[in-house]
């Protein structure tokens, strides 16, 4: 970031990134150098006003990170923030090593934690209240002194009120004087409900006059309601996460937050045309940490606008403003129907025309799918999380009950050999007749399950070389309830990629050889379908 860069954005309200510090520091994620860089390129691209890089002189990580981010990233809407502490207590701001090293981070803007509790200053810092004060009030004026615009968070602030509320004010009020843009109160141990937040941040405001900002941990689960009700009190200051990773259980969702100022309050806080892109960039932001998106985050999860119950289906067959609270085109997501044992014929319809399958008014034919749906389901079949599976069952239904077919299987066997060496080979056989030629295809695994997969490939690329480009993704096994005795049904799902998408297939047996296989076919029919290969007659 240059300090030339420039937001379509006035600096009325700021929505500030604190994913590649505060949100680093959640267990299971150690982010690398490479890691810090694309997030910030996400996150600026986002449109968010602040990234918050890290403590430079900390640690060599952050270090690194501010000097390749000077050099490699041309920022378009975000100013970067080096984050550090105020000085040392019985030193000057001028002296000390930590603030020099904010300094040559080169980033125009600071974060500086200060303590607010009045218990926190005796016991951590080991100093007096007055000196906790003029350490504030020094590093603030010699870091304005330096041509750096300075925030100062205000940690335990709400603890410290609760403690000594003239002491956290006075804090505020030293940070304000001394040249601090923003003063943020930080909910650092996330104990406080909104209308509490409320409160304290009205009465802050109107007690010390100083811009005030909010940062909230979610211990209560009350993040983000606690960052909007902060908002409503008079901050104009918002600090969160990408996703709301974070200390402990996390801190303000970034992404609810800023699509709730945007879309409820009616605040433009990114620049136009970038809150459609809040679903991409929260899934591209959850790859580059390696945890899996959570499928029912708000707004950009891939259950957020997902209807399942029947009453909901027909209704939104209406009107889909009857069950949805925004259009999730403006977030950039979408509307999914899923079909389980709960769906009427509305369900089924707009299922069908999100898989581009035309049921042309076919009551008769909804009625069946309906009817074949509720009777597959209750055999432990699981249509919601198998699009794929059930755009073949509907596909079928539609052809009179003909099933698509790209090859005819005769007959399949897998193999575990246990060997007296404590080692197993898997092996697989596959018998099988595609476009009239009859084949049979031996494969080994490393497992009986994966012994079939490859056995199957080796029978059908030479025929369909399309499916040269077909990955078994995901593989999840679930052991149903049994229904007689002590016998048990097996549920697997296989997700498959062709390198451009993934779908999902199903299959169910009294074993889990059997149901794998189920799965495996359809995910090899759907592949020869999604690539505009003609079935076989």
């Amino acid at each position: 970031m240059t300090e030339t860069a420039t937001s379509e954005l006035d600096d009325a309200f700021h929505v500030f990134d604190t994913t590649l510090r505060d949100g680093a520091q959640r267990e299971g994620i150690n982010l690398t150098v490479a890691d810090k860089l694309a997030i910030a390129r996400h996150l600026d691209d986002f449109g968010v006003g602040f990234i918050e890089g890290g403590w430079p002189g900390a640690n060599p990580r952050d270090t690194e990170f501010f000097a390749r981010a000077r050099a490699e990233i041309d920022f378009r809407h975000a100013q970067l923030v080096a984050f550090g502490a105020t000085r040392r207590a019985g030193a000057t701001a001028a002296e000390d090593p930590q603030v020099r090293a904010l300094l040559e981070s080169g980033a125009p803007v600071v974060t500086l934690v200060a303590k607010a509790h009045d218990r926190h200053v005796e016991l951590a810092l080991r100093t007096t209240l007055e000196e906790n004060l003029e350490m504030v009030r020094d590093t603030v004026s010699h870091l304005r002194a330096q041509g750096r615009r300075v925030f100062v968070d205000c940690e335990h602030f709400f603890d410290g009120y609760r403690a000594d509320p003239e002491y956290a004010k006075a804090v505020v009020r030293t940070a304000a004087e001394a040249g601090a843009d923003v003063v943020i109160l930080c909910d650092t141990n996330g104990g406080m409900l909104p209308a509490q937040v409320h409160a304290v941040v009205s009465t802050v405001l109107a007690d010390t006059g100083a811009r005030l900002g909010i940062h909230a941990q979610d211990d209560t689960g009350c993040a983000v309601a606690n960052t909007l009700a902060a908002v409503d009190a008079g901050a104009t200051h918002v600090q969160c996460t990408a996703n709301g990773y974070g200390e402990r259980v996390g801190n303000a969702n970034l992404f609810p937050v800023v699509a709730a100022l945007e879309l409820k309050y009616g605040k433009k806080v990114l620049p136009e045309g970038r809150l459609r892109e809040t679903t991409r960039i929260s899934h591209a932001i959850a790859e580059v940490v390696n945890l899996t998106p959570s499928t029912h985050q708000p707004y950009v999860g891939l259950s957020a606008f997902a209807h399942k119950a029947g009453l909901h289906a027909s209704a939104i067959k209406v009107d889909p403003d009857l069950y949805q609270h925004i259009d999730p085109e403006q977030v950039g997501n979408t509307m999914r129907m899923l079909v389980s044992d709960m769906a009427g014929r509305a369900s089924i319809e707009l299922k069908g025309k999100e898989l581009g399958v035309d049921l042309g008014d076919d009551r008769e034919l909804v009625g069946r799918v309906v009817e074949r749906v509720k009777e597959r389901e209750l055999k432990g079949y699981t249509y919601e999380a198998a699009d794929a599976s059930f755009e073949l069952l509907l596909r079928t239904e539609v052809q009179g009950g003909r099933p698509l077919r790209y090859f005819e299987v005769e007959s399949w066997r897998a193999i575990v050999e246990d060997r007296p060496d404590g080692t197993h080979a898997n092996e697989a056989t596959v018998k099988l007749w595609a476009k009239g030629e009859r084949i049979v295809a031996t494969a080994e695994g490393n497992g009986p399950v994966n012994a079939l997969d490859r056995s199957l490939r080796v029978a059908l690329e030479k025929i369909y070389p399309q499916l040269a480009k077909l990955e078994l993704v995901d593989y999840k096994v679930r052991i149903l309830e049994g229904k007689h005795g002590t016998s048990s049904t097996t549920r697997v799902l296989i997700s498959t990629s062709d390198g451009t998408g993934e779908w999902a297939t199903v299959g169910v047996a009294e074993n889990v050889i059997a149901a794998s296989w189920q799965a495996l076919e359809d995910a090899y029919t759907y592949g020869l379908l999604r690539a505009g290969v003609e079935p076989a007659e």
